[in-house]
């Protein structure tokens, strides 16, 4: 994997090319960018499949350059490193793979560099288009969320279901839980091919449906497969709807 440093400072670029360099798998390009539009042009030339890109530069700054970058057919994967944490929202919308804050921790960065190298191109494209999908837009393969290790990345046949709570919705994987900041209806219009309404608060993967079963006291829970102690409450008016699909499934 060809990877292009750009940072407007020296000492910085040289720290990231050793990180890289001692990690198997990735081979530092020998032009380096200090702004945006050498970004740009670097990228044109030498075609890297990640480029590690600071955010405050003269001139063009990262999150301009990687906004070109989106723009591209053959984008590369971006991941930021930068000294500012401020800038992660700015760095989702344009579809950054990792954000990582200086000093970079080695660790860090073999694991957003492992992620960038999995991702394929129209994966990398579909990386932070939330909302209602068009006929002409394609659903997002991966859902982003922002921790404190960057963005991670989570497949959405990972996902267990997504519940909402306040302003937050929390999405659960199979190997754990992200916080999301985006409405459950968005996700809702965006995944409804592989996810079911069972509560004005919840969706579930179809795919993990088990049983449904009603307690003592009237209230329906739904068994997931694979999780066998854990439940979801479903409200009475999606009772029929559910209980038809998994006629169906």
């Amino acid at each position: 994997m060809k990877v292009l440093i750009a940072d407007d400072e020296p000492l910085a670029r040289e720290r990231l090319a050793r990180l890289v360099s001692a990690l198997p798998g990735y081979t530092v390009l020998p032009d380096m960018a200090a702004n945006g539009q050498e970004v740009l042009e670097l990228v044109e030339k030498l075609h890297p499949d990640i480029v590690l890109l600071d955010i405050r530069m003269p001139g063009m700054d990262g999150l301009q350059a990687a906004a070109r970058l989106c723009e591209m057919t053959d984008a590369p994967a971006v991941v930021f490193c930068t000294a500012h944490g401020e800038y992660a929202l700015e760095a989702f919308a344009v579809s950054a793979v990792g954000y990582l804050l200086k000093p970079v921790r080695s660790e860090d960065l073999a694991e957003a560099l492992g992620k960038a190298q999995k991702l394929n191109r129209l994966q990398l494209a579909s990386l932070g288009k939330a909302g209602i999908v068009t006929e002409t837009q394609q659903a997002r393969s991966h859902i982003s969320a922002r921790t404190r290790k960057g963005v991670e990345l989570v497949p959405i046949e990972d996902v267990l279901y997504f519940v909402a709570d306040h302003k937050y919705v929390t999405l659960r994987h199979s190997a754990g839980e992200l916080l999301l900041d985006e409405p459950l209806k968005a996700l809702e219009d965006e995944f409804g091919e592989h996810f079911v309404r069972i509560h004005r608060n919840a969706l579930v993967a179809r795919n993990r449906i088990g049983r449904l079963q009603r307690s003592s006291m009237g209230h329906f829970h739904l068994h997931l497969k694979g999780l066998p102690e854990e439940t979801l409450t479903v409200s009475r008016r999606h009772v029929p709807g559910l209980r038809k699909l998994m006629e169906e499934l």
